[in-house]
């Protein structure tokens, strides 16, 4: 591509050389070569296309109630929240009742729910030092209800024969009856 001083040259037409510099300056200010108008085409193109594409997503919102809309992303966003606050409430239950039976099944529970049941599990759930809590619960239940522990000294409940056996109330007999179907309670009462 020629430059304008090589095409004027060419039509019979000379600038002084002292007037070059500020002919092109001027020129370049002013006028675009072919590939520079077709570049600013293609944009302009792009930008009418683009409006175009607004002003159509626009008429599809003409006779929509602005309100309403507000009253709607605002009940979207209020049942978002909730089911996020639901979600995490979820997974604190499943991450407590992890907790909680990892710990049942440390204290060798016979019975992880026999063990659950005797436990105040909505105060442990709501506790700020959930583990001490946790095995300090389980502890007491296990001083109470050794019988529901494997270690223990009922007959026909795993534990050493050769110790004596304890005594239990009717209640604590007839849950440990109802764990071990075979074994005489009779003589722990």
């Amino acid at each position: 591509m020629k430059n304008i001083i090589d095409l004027l040259s060419d039509a019979g037409v000379e600038i002084p050389e002292d007037k070059k510099e500020a002919f092109n300056t001027a020129f370049s200010e002013n006028y675009k070569t072919i590939a520079e108008a077709d570049k600013l085409r293609t944009a302009r193109d792009n930008y009418k296309n683009q409006l175009e594409t607004a002003q159509n997503a626009l008429k599809g919102f003409e006779g929509v109630n602005v309100d309403d809309l507000n009253g709607k992303i605002t009940q979207l966003t209020a049942d978002l929240a909730a089911k996020e606050k639901d979600y995490q409430t979820k997974i604190a239950a499943m991450e407590f009742d992890s907790i909680l039976n990892t710990a049942i099944s440390g204290a060798k529970a016979k019975n992880a729910k026999a063990v659950r049941a005797l436990l105040d599990v909505d105060a442990l759930m709501e506790s700020k030092n959930r583990s001490e809590d946790i095995k300090a619960a389980i502890d007491k239940v296990k001083s109470e209800n050794d019988y529901l522990f494997d270690g223990t000294n009922v007959p026909g409940g795993g534990g050493n024969p050769s110790q004596p056996s304890q005594k239990m109330s009717l209640t604590e007999a007839m849950a440990y009856k109802n764990l071990h179907p075979d074994a005489d309670v009779s003589m722990l009462i």
